[in-house]
């Protein structure tokens, strides 16, 4: 296996080959729409050097990519460990935060019904207050009861100004209503943010796992292809034909496309002698 830095190295060389391709394209697709060109009559030509530049390009950027996807492959695998510490601590970090934040948004809920129930009993106390007095001194004048009447224009005299106190303090309670509302609206945005900022690392995460649980399949695959390798040696020195192990297909994972199969351990039965296998 290539180490990183001979991955980079190689990368390194194909990106200068690229520039390079690329430099040496610029005077074909500037000669091509030359009047010189034209006349002659070697468009035709001259595309085809541009084809070829571009072929060229095209397969080094393809290859660069591949690095790429090779390069972060060993880095996570080589940093493994401490990628999914961070990644772990992180998500724990993401989650506590977003629980911390539903039980303020909770809390300020509670308090902006409490606040509203409050409001609307209050006015509607005061609102109740003033008709009873305004009744009663109805009641007062059409039974002419002159004390009854000046109780009941006290009675709404007081009335009015609670009403008066009760409506200053709805004005109030509606600006805390508002402040409380839009504070939840900031809650539900930060908890958003928290939810997809955990989302990420999650993702991340999970290609780590990807990658690691590929590299032990990978390891794993080659152990049996060695066991294999064995049993197929084996085999052949009691004059037994492996037939159960013709139908071998085992995929590789990862940037490689590959599947192991039974040629493998053909291949490998050659490398054990009868020590080999008895030691096994």
């Amino acid at each position: 296996m290539n180490t990183i830095q001979e991955l980079k190295d190689r990368r390194d060389t194909l990106t200068l080959e690229m520039e390079s391709i690329q430099a040496d394209l610029v005077p074909f697709e500037t000669e091509l729409e030359s009047p010189e060109v034209i006349q002659q009559g070697r468009q035709r030509a001259v595309q085809d050097e541009i084809n070829d530049h571009k072929r060229r390009i095209d397969s080094r950027s393809f290859e660069i990519h591949r690095l790429n996807q090779k390069i972060d492959r060993l880095k996570a695998l080589a940093n493994r460990e401490s990628l999914a510490a961070g990644y772990i601590s992180a998500i724990a970090n993401w989650k506590a935060d977003e629980m911390e934040l539903n039980e303020k948004r909770n809390s300020i809920e509670t308090r902006l019904q409490q606040v509203r129930q409050s409001d609307q009993e209050d006015m509607a106390k005061a609102r109740q207050a003033e008709t009873d007095a305004a009744t009663a001194y109805a009641q007062a004048v059409a039974w002419g009861d002159v004390e009854g009447e000046k109780a009941a224009n006290a009675e709404a005299q007081k009335a009015a100004k609670s009403l008066t106190a009760a409506v200053e303090h709805h004005r109030r309670q509606q600006l805390l209503i508002t402040a409380l509302e839009q504070e939840l609206v900031t809650i539900a945005l930060h908890i958003t943010e928290a939810q997809k900022e955990r989302a990420t690392i999650e993702n991340k995460a999970a290609h780590l796992a990807n990658t690691m649980l590929e590299e032990q399949w990978n390891e794993t695959a080659k152990a049996l292809l060695e066991t294999g390798g064995k049993l197929w040696a084996a085999r052949r020195l009691i004059n037994r034909d492996p037939v159960a192990l013709l139908n071998l297909d085992i995929p590789e994972q990862g940037e490689n496309f590959g599947s192991w199969t039974f040629r493998e351990l053909a291949d490998r039965s050659h490398q054990h002698s009868l020590l080999d296998l008895l030691a096994a």
